[in-house]
């Protein structure tokens, strides 16, 4: 081989070869791939066919068997074969080895072919043989007495001697559709055919692997309960209910997605939440017509009213006590299978800077812990757009000394104070998501290091400003105290702007674009609630704004819930004290 050739071969790997590399973009192939693709149409439009045909025959028999009859008469057949054939093409058998198919016998008088079909890795094969396979074929050949009669006599094949005799499984039900019961199947049930029913039988044997309930990772606890939601949304569906018992609790579980088939839950206290929240809620869920819903933070963006917004218009949380608690103001909570987080709506813009210790800690703390995160979030917004209107436009509105100390420390730097502004950040951008996707045992020390060693290097190098180390190190601190991370991204891009406005005009830029946020997120709602409520417009309640009142003085609901019951507690609760109401009273007329 020549060099030229060596060198056209390390370039392009695919060159050196006699045949054609393999492409999905060549024609070669097409009328093979064409015709295979043409015969699984085909295949599966004669399995809607029949399906449809069988559903045809099926309604004409119901016919005089009154309403429960029509409904019943679904698209299966009576032929144990052609169900399980049915099945097997669906599935796409043999080729896809996850749908297992048992065939058994079940020992009735006489007896009766059957199937049991079960997805390999989403049933419990435990459950399986304990629930189904052995009381099926071992324990129904005995002779037992028969539903509503007083002699003993041999087991007789029926669905309803099946469900009520046979099947010792919490949860059996009927099922007259291939489409329910694929969704079954693939939800980790197991579902039985029998020779001579047009009726299958579906057996709760989710086995699924899941992780357990372990404490929350990025809101962290200081004081409260240390369990967080998991992948599975009954799991965290039964979390929330653990706080909240109460009959008033309701569970509306959706179906979104076209291929993944995602269960959706929506949860909402009766007598509490209004009605029209939660019809919009399901509706804007149910609307949504996609394949796939991986997790919560997708299903935010169908159904959140400003997907364009930096801000988020729902709040995501991973803790069970603080959906219980929004749930009891009358919020809709939203749960999403495979994703351990809850969404939250409709919110406002300082339920993002609140967090569930600000109510288990003392009043006083509370409202410190507010006013600080509220600090943190002028800070990281403001202060390095305020830097460079200072530096370029407006050196007379700090003292002369402090002006002086800020040219001395810039006098060196050959690049403009905006360009070493963004310069920093980006770098300091960089190392957060670096550490962040670095394994978690040296993620924060390697961060920790590069930050103390580019800031050092970047400032012996004459880059940037000392002075301007020390401004990005506080904003990025700030971003860090504020408690939810969308709003935490949304500010960190926020300063940018503002740092283009000021570089612009000043402080004259940073006002106007401070005023055009304003004016955004006073425009903006989250499910018909304004954004910036309740103090634009005022709605009461802002005791619980900036800072937290006691909570024995809480005694109303939010009002921009519209909750069909606004009071929350009694208007007295410490009526031991003294110093309260009735009890001061007594002590007076005694």
């Amino acid at each position: 081989m020549s060099l030229w050739q060596s060198l056209m071969q390390l370039l392009d790997p695919a060159s050196g070869r006699e045949d054609e590399p393999f492409s999905l973009g060549d024609d070669d192939g097409a009328p093979a791939a064409e015709q295979e693709g043409a015969s699984r149409l085909m295949a599966d439009a004669q399995l809607r066919a029949e399906g449809i045909m069988t559903h045809i025959d099926n309604l004409l028999e119901a016919q005089g068997t009154g309403k429960k009859g029509l409904e019943q008469a679904g698209d299966l057949s009576v032929s144990l074969k052609e169900n399980t054939e049915r099945m097997k093409a669906t599935f796409r058998m043999p080729e896809n080895m996850d749908l297992i198919v048992r065939e058994i016998t079940v020992a009735t008088q006489p007896p009766t072919p059957a199937a049991v079909f079960f997805m390999e890795g989403l049933a419990d094969k435990t459950n399986l043989n304990r629930d189904i396979l052995g009381p099926l074929m071992l324990l129904s050949h005995l002779d037992h007495h028969q539903d509503g009669e007083g002699d003993a006599g041999p087991t007789t094949f029926t669905i309803s001697t099946v469900v009520k005799r046979l099947l010792p499984g919490h949860q059996v039900t009927e099922k007259h559709d291939l489409e329910a019961i694929t969704d079954s199947l693939l939800s980790g049930d197991s579902v039985l055919f029998f020779e001579g029913s047009s009726t299958a039988l579906a057996v709760e044997t989710k086995g699924f692997p899941m992780r357990s309930v372990g404490e929350p990772k990025t809101e962290k606890v200081i004081q409260g309960p240390h369990d967080a939601f998991v992948e599975a949304f009954r799991v965290n569906v039964s979390l929330v209910r653990r706080r909240l018992k109460d009959p008033r609790v309701i569970t509306k579980v959706l179906t979104v997605g076209q291929i993944s088939k995602t269960y959706v839950a929506v949860l909402w206290i009766d007598g509490i939440a209004t009605p029209k929240l939660v019809a919009e809620v399901k509706r804007r869920i149910e609307a949504v017509n996609v394949d796939i819903v991986g997790g919560a933070g997708i299903l935010e963006q169908y159904i959140e009213d400003n997907p364009s917004s930096l801000l988020p218009g729902m709040l995501t949380t991973e803790r069970p006590d603080r959906v219980a608690a929004y749930l009891s103001e009358g919020h809709v909570a939203v749960f999403v299978d495979n994703s351990p987080q809850a969404l939250i709506c409709p919110i406002t813009f300082w339920s993002l800077l609140q967090t569930a210790e600000d109510y288990y800690l003392r009043f006083p703390f509370g409202s410190i812990l507010r006013f600080v995160r509220m600090a943190a979030l002028l800070v990281a917004l403001l202060v390095p757009a305020l830097y460079i209107a200072v530096v370029n436009y407006h050196p007379e509105m700090i003292p002369t000394e402090l002006m002086l100390f800020v040219a001395s420390t810039r006098e060196n730097v050959p690049l403009p104070a905006v360009v070493e502004l963004v310069l920093m950040d980006l770098a300091f951008e960089l190392i957060r998501e670096a550490g962040t996707r670095i394994p978690s045992v040296i993620g924060s020390t390697i961060g920790l290091v590069a930050s103390l060693i580019l800031g050092q290097a970047a400032v012996e190098a004459k880059i940037v400003s000392p002075l301007l180390i020390l401004i990005v190190a506080l904003t990025g601190l700030a971003s860090f105290a504020i408690p939810n991370y969308m709003t935490s991204f949304g500010v960190r891009s926020l300063r940018f702007m503002l740092v283009g406005a000021a570089t612009v005009l000043g402080f004259y830029g940073v006002a106007a674009a401070l005023f055009i946020m304003t004016v955004h997120l006073a425009a903006m709602q989250s499910f018909g609630v304004p954004f910036l409520s309740p103090v634009a417009p005022s709605r009461g309640g802002l005791s619980d704004v900036l800072g937290r009142g006691p909570l024995f003085r809480m005694e109303m609901r939010p009002g921009y819930t519209h909750p069909l019951d606004r009071r929350r507690q009694g208007e007295i609760i410490r009526t031991w004290d003294p110093k309260a109401g009735p009890a001061a009273e007594k002590g007076g007329n005694s």
